[in-house]
This record gives structure tokens, C-alpha cells and sequence, in this order.
């Protein structure tokens, strides 16, 4: 859970504007939407192999 503490002469719009850009640093939003669905192991660690590949043959040159 986030606390955004709010100072004595701080608006509440800056307020806002801080606990927006704490709650995307986080990445809560990112996290859950990965949880949403479960990704068998071996099928995660072949992506990651996957994506390592096409990163190596276009990026690498």
C-alpha cells in the first residue's frame, strides 16, 4: 500500500500528482496484469530465450 504523506501547504493536486508518480515507479499496475494469468515455467524460460535471440541477431550487429 502506498502513503503519500500530504503537507500542511501542499494542494491536493500536487498530492495526487505525487501518488500517481510513486504508483508507476512501483509497478503495481505492471505486476498485477502479469498475475492476471499463469505462465507454465518452461514456457516463460523459452520466451526469455526467444526474445534473447531476436535481441542478438537484430541488435547486436
Amino acid at each position: 500500500m502506498l502513503i503519500i504523506n500530504v503537507k500542511a501547504d501542499e494542494s491536493i493536486d500536487r498530492a495526487l500528482k505525487r501518488y500517481k508518480r510513486k504508483f508507476k515507479q512501483t509497478r503495481t499496475l505492471q505486476e498485477l496484469r502479469r498475475r492476471k494469468h499463469f505462465v507454465k515455467p518452461s514456457v516463460q524460460r523459452r520466451d526469455e530465450i526467444l526474445n534473447a535471440e531476436y535481441r542478438l541477431q537484430n541488435f547486436a550487429k
